[in-house]
């Protein structure tokens, strides 16, 4: 306790508090002083607790408090373990319980600053499931958890970058660094329009360059385009391909089957559909959200100490105990073992069970199902992507293995010719580089010459002229193949989509056909519904009826039932009245007196005349009391005034004896004066 004190008193003579404390001012502090320093030890952590606690109220400010520290998730050590003892402390500033929340604060001042300005953005406001039913509320609410959620991330991008990032100084390096480049590369141009200046038709040029620019932009647009509608075309291959699967297992349907088979797998799904509808998800949409609204209660309450956790158990354990009893009596009184209805009862429960299993089981095998026809379809697109959409026959595969060899035999064929290219290659690239050395000296020969005649640069312009005309030449005839190859392409494109459209005609026209013969199946259903309807609202009339008048006799008799044990227990309870008052009797009329003293009668009468000559003592008790109560009120106004009197006596005494000592002071003071 020691230490934590006196790490409190250094850290509160520091910035920004400067308190100037020491071990035994700090500790002489009073409860209002305490609560002030804590409040401002908070207010440097969120400058919105900087405030002076005199102008609220006490409920105010540990209300504040607490829902300052809740965010900071401080919990309250082990000697304070009852949660409402530690606010009760807070209220009246006790030192057990300020000092280590002191204490804690001051250990993680930085890091709970910074806890405290993201609370102010992060801490979720509740919003009632009632009003989330509306949809303006719905949305606001879905865009403030977007924004919380898009706050975190800039959070965490910030944190990185305070982290990870570079320093001012570097930062000024490197701009200091990019504006010499920047130096650099403008005198280089000035440098290469002076020469460029000297030289003939430098504008000409200079717009061939910029057409030639131009072209390569175009080019590059022209290619990005050829890829756009390559992977447009190839989507629509698949979407084409996804099409034609599925219209052959409706064909494979539609030929496998007959109507009343297609009527009966309707009418399964429809029921399944229904059961899930009207039962299945509307149980577990309840389930969900009575979890959700007891995961929220449990959110919005506060911290809870080991002891409070402990007490909800006890208190779980006697709720499950009452009903467990509930649910005995009620079996009791409801349930006899002779009823016939708990059968039918554990039956539909056995059957309602099973009914719900088989429902999850259809439910994974439908998703398993749907799962494995998606991984066929994947699968079959790349087969087809890799030209391998069919599977291989023997002959077939026999085929592929003799063109499998003969492409070997040509590849090593291939191969031997390519290492012999490899060696030429090798042979032309040493001579190239013998060239090119030449070259070289005889450039530094020519550029020597000009600079002699003053036409320095001519060559290199002349050279890069020829170059620019040659890269021209070679783009002009790559455009013209690529327009060329785009406008194939685009006939070839037209051609197979007439091809597509011919080939699916006939398919449409079975597609009629079969919507046609779907459309009067599903009107034959609906009639067939519609009476099917009909009759099981007749039957559930019929069975409501049936169902009320069981009712109306199980309750009345229970009531009868009720009414037997009620008047049974009365009859029991009579008879047990009637047995002590014959017993009674007997006793009183006994001849011996020790029989009769043990009767009620006798001990009653005993116990009145106790209780009469107890009540006679305390009235003559009072009695004396009231005739002493004025002779005593008056001595005690007399000592009263005997102390007064006595301490003004002392009073007085002490003022003399003051005087006569500041008078003894001014005499010897006055000697001293005489003296000197």
């Amino acid at each position: 306790m020691g230490d934590q004190i006196q790490f409190i008193v250094e850290k509160l003579n520091q910035e920004p508090f400067r308190k100037n404390y020491n071990l035994i001012s700090f500790d002489s502090l009073e409860s209002l002083q305490l609560l002030q320093l804590l409040s401002d030890v908070l207010g440097e952590i969120d400058p919105k607790h900087a405030v002076d606690i005199r102008e609220e109220l006490p409920e105010q400010t540990a209300k504040r408090m607490l829902n300052l520290l809740g965010i900071l998730k401080y919990k309250p050590p082990g000697t304070v373990s009852d949660l409402s003892a530690f606010r009760q402390g807070l209220v009246t500033g006790s030192k057990t319980v300020i000092h280590p929340v002191l204490h804690w604060l001051l250990q993680r001042t930085s890091e709970l600053r910074t806890r405290a300005y993201l609370a102010r953005f992060l801490v979720k406001l509740e919003v009632p499931a009632e009003f989330l039913q509306d949809d303006t509320v719905a949305d606001f609410n879905k865009q403030y958890e977007e924004l919380m959620e898009a706050f975190k991330n800039l959070h965490k991008e910030h944190e990185q970058l305070k982290i990870s990032g570079l320093s001012t100084a570097e930062i000024r390096r490197d701009i200091g660094a990019m504006e010499e480049e920047k130096d650099q590369l403008a005198k280089r141009v000035e440098r290469l329009k002076k020469r460029v200046e000297t030289v003939q038709n430098h504008q000409r040029m200079l717009e061939i360059a910029r057409q030639l620019r131009l072209e390569k932009e175009r080019e590059e647009s022209l290619a990005q385009q050829k890829q756009e509608q390559k992977s447009q075309l190839f989507h629509s291959e698949q979407k084409l391909q996804r099409a034609q699967v599925q219209l052959k297992e409706m064909q494979h349907m539609v030929a496998d089957s007959k109507p009343e088979s297609l009527m009966k797998k309707l009418e399964e799904e429809m029921n399944f559909n229904s059961y899930l509808v009207t039962e299945k998800i509307p149980r577990e949409m309840e389930s969900k959200k009575t979890s959700v609204y007891f995961l929220q209660k449990v959110v919005a309450e506060p911290a809870m100490t080991q002891a409070d956790l402990t007490a909800l158990e006890s208190e779980r354990d006697e709720v499950n105990a009452e009903i467990n009893q509930l649910i005995e009596k009620r079996m009791i009184k409801y349930e006899p073992t002779d009823s016939k209805f708990s059968l039918y009862r554990q039956q539909a429960s056995i059957i309602s069970r099973k009914k719900e299993a088989k429902a999850e089981e259809l439910q994974a095998a439908k998703e398993e199902m749907s799962s494995l026809e998606r991984q066929m379809e994947q699968k079959s697109s790349q087969a087809q992507e890799l030209e391998g959409s069919e599977v291989l026959t023997e002959d077939e595969f026999k085929q592929y293995v003799s063109k499998l060899r003969s492409k070997n035999t040509l590849y090593k064929k291939k191969r031997q010719e390519m290492s012999e290219v490899t060696a030429e290659y090798g042979i032309l690239q040493r001579t190239e580089e013998l060239l090119r050395q030449r070259h070289e000296a005889v450039q530094q020969q020519l550029q020597a010459i000009e600079e002699k005649k003053g036409i320095s640069g001519y060559s290199y312009t002349q050279e890069e002229l020829e170059r620019v005309s040659a890269v021209k030449s070679e783009m002009d005839e790559v455009k013209g193949q690529t327009l060329d190859n785009m406008s194939e392409m685009v006939k070839k494109l037209n051609a197979m989509v007439a091809e597509k459209k011919a080939s699916l005609a006939p398919v449409i026209k079975e597609l009629r056909q079969l919507r046609q013969s779907c459309q009067e199946l599903t009107q034959e259903c609906d009639e067939k519904k519609i009476q099917y309807d009909s009759c099981a609202a007749g039957l559930e009339t019929n069975r409501s009826a049936l169902r009320q008048e069981v009712k109306g006799l199980l309750e009345e008799c229970a009531q009868e039932e009720s009414n037997y044990h009620y008047i049974n227990c009365m009859k029991k309870s009579l008879e047990v009245q009637l047995q002590r008052a014959r017993e009674e009797m007997k006793v009183y009329m006994s001849p011996e007196p020790q029989e009769r003293r043990r009767a009620v009668r006798e001990q009653y009468t005993r116990i009145i005349l106790e209780q009469e000559n107890l009540g006679k003592k305390l009235r003559e008790k009072q009695k004396v009391v009231r005739e002493s109560h004025g002779p005593n009120m008056k001595q005690m106004k007399m000592w009263q005034d005997f102390e007064q009197l006595m301490e003004c006596k002392r009073e007085c005494f002490l003022k003399q004896q003051n005087q006569a000592t500041i008078g003894q002071i001014i005499q010897e003071g006055g000697k001293d004066r005489l003296v000197l």
